[in-house]
C-alpha cells in the first residue's frame, strides 16, 4: 500500500482527527492511537486498522512514554487547543529536536495563532469563520450548515492529511520533518476557493439561495416524488437542460429561457409537479442513459444496493457488518487495503505496542503499576 511503513501515532481525540487517522491507515500506514489510560471508552468511530495504547500524559511517566514512542514515528497528529501540548512538555520544539524527521501535525478548529487560537469550537462555528457558512440556504432563512463535513472532514481530517502525506514526500527530499498548522476554518475556506475566485463570473451576485448553484435555479435542486422519495438534477448546460425537459415531457417553447432568473420560480413549480407524477424508480427509468443530470437521492439503506455503486464497489462491510465507504481515491498500483476487523478497544494494544518500541517486560510492568499505562484485556469489553 502507498503508505506502508510509515508510523503514526494519533492522540485521542474527537471526529476530525480519528478521521484523518483512519485515512492513513487505510492506505497502509501503521496508526497507533494514543488513549487516555484513566477510561475505558473512546467516541473514536473510526478507528479501522488501528491499534490502541492508553497513556496518561498527566503523569511523568506517561509523557516519558510518549516521547520515546515519537523518536521512533513519522507522524504525530494532535487535536488539542493551541498550548495544551506545550504545557505537557510535548511541544513541537520538544518533540522535532529529539526527532527531526517527525511530521507534527497540529490540527485544531481555529489553528496554533490568532485571537480564536485557544477558544472552543465546532464545525459550525469553523464554517462562519471562514465565510462558506453565509452562502448556504435559502433567502429570508437562516443559514443552512451541511451536517459537520465541511470543516470536521473535508477542511479538517482530510486536508491535514493531504498534509502530511506532502510532508512526507517533502522529506524524501530534505530528510527533515515538519509541523503542520491545519486549522478547520482555513481548510473549510480552501475548499471554497471556487465560490472566492469565481465570484467575477456574476454566479454568486444574487441573494443566498438564489443563484445558480445554490439552490436558485430550477435545473440545480433537487425534486419530490410520488413516493415520498426525492430525485436530484444537475442540468445546466443546454443540451443537458433539453434532455431534461424531454424527460419530463415538457416543450421548451411552452417556457421561459432557461436563464431567465425572474421566471426561475415559476419554471421550478412546473418541474416541481411534473416530479410528482412519478415514483423515484420510474424517474429513473426515464433518465438512466440519457445526459440530463438526473439521478436519485439514494439513502444510507439502499445506496449500497445502486448498480453503479455495486459495479466499482463503492461500499464495503467489516466483519462485524457494518457498511461504510471504499476509502478514496482508487490507486491503481497500491489501493488502500481497508482493515475489515473492528476498531480496538481502549489500550487492547499496549503491551504489543510498546514492547515494538524497545520497552522490555519490566518496564511495562512498573509502567503499568504506576498507572502511567493501562492494559487492558479486550475480553472484559465483550
Amino acid at each position: 500500500m502507498a503508505l506502508a511503513g510509515v508510523r503514526v501515532l494519533e492522540l485521542a481525540g474527537l471526529a476530525p482527527a480519528p478521521f484523518c487517522g483512519m485515512i492513513l491507515a487505510d492506505f497502509g500506514a501503521k496508526v497507533i492511537r494514543v488513549d487516555k489510560a484513566n477510561t475505558t471508552y473512546t467516541s473514536d468511530s473510526m478507528g479501522r486498522g488501528k491499534r490502541s495504547i492508553a497513556v496518561d500524559l498527566k503523569s511523568p511517566n506517561g509523557i516519558g512514554v510518549l516521547k520515546t514512542l515519537c523518536k521512533q514515528s513519522d507522524v504525530l497528529i494532535e487535536p488539542f487547543r493551541h498550548g495544551v501540548m506545550e504545557k505537557l512538555g510535548l511541544g513541537p520544539e520538544v518533540i522535532l529536536k529529539e526527532n527531526p524527521r517527525l511530521i507534527y501535525a497540529r490540527l485544531t478548529g481555529f489553528g496554533q495563532s490568532g485571537k480564536y487560537a485557544k477558544s472552543a469550537g465546532h464545525d459550525i462555528n469553523y464554517i462562519s469563520i471562514s465565510g462558506l457558512l453565509s452562502r448556504l440556504g435559502n433567502n429570508h432563512e437562516n443559514p443552512t450548515f451541511p451536517l459537520n463535513l465541511l470543516a470536521d472532514f473535508a477542511g479538517g481530517g482530510y486536508m491535514c492529511a493531504l498534509g502530511i502525506v506532502m510532508s512526507l514526500f517533502e522529506r524524501t527530499r530534505s530528510g527533515q520533518g515538519q509541523v503542520i498548522d491545519s486549522s478547520m476554518v482555513e481548510g473549510a475556506a480552501y475548499l471554497g476557493s471556487f465560490v472566492w475566485k469565481s465570484q467575477k463570473l456574476g454566479l454568486w451576485s444574487r441573494p443566498r439561495g438564489e443563484n445558480l448553484l445554490d439552490g436558485g435555479a430550477p435545473f440545480y435542486t433537487t425534486y419530490k416524488t410520488a413516493d415520498g422519495k426525492y430525485m436530484a438534477v444537475g442540468a445546466i448546460e443546454p443540451q443537458f437542460y433539453k434532455d431534461l425537459l424531454k424527460g419530463l415531457g415538457l416543450d421548451s417553447s411552452d417556457l421561459p429561457n432557461q436563464m431567465s432568473l425572474t421566471d426561475w420560480p415559476e419554471m421550478r413549480k412546473r418541474f416541481t409537479e411534473k416530479f410528482l407524477e412519478k415514483t423515484q424508480e420510474q424517474w429513473c427509468q426515464v433518465f438512466d442513459g440519457t445526459d440530463a443530470c438526473v439521478t436519485p437521492v439514494l439513502t444510507f439503506d439502499n445506496v449500497t444496493m445502486h448498480e453503479h455503486n455495486k459495479e466499482r464497489g463503492s461500499f464495503l462491510s467489516d466483519d462485524e457488518g457494518e457498511v461504510s465507504p471504499r476509502p478514496a481515491p482508487l490507486l491503481s498500483r497500491t489501493p488502500a487495503a481497508p482493515s475489515p476487523s473492528r476498531d480496538p478497544f481502549v489500550g487492547e494494544h499496549t503491551y504489543e505496542v510498546l514492547t515494538e518500541y524497545g520497552f522490555t517486560a519490566k518496564e511495562i510492568s512498573d509502567l503499568k503499576s504506576s498507572g502511567a499505562i493501562a492494559c487492558n484485556n479486550p475480553k472484559s469489553q465483550l
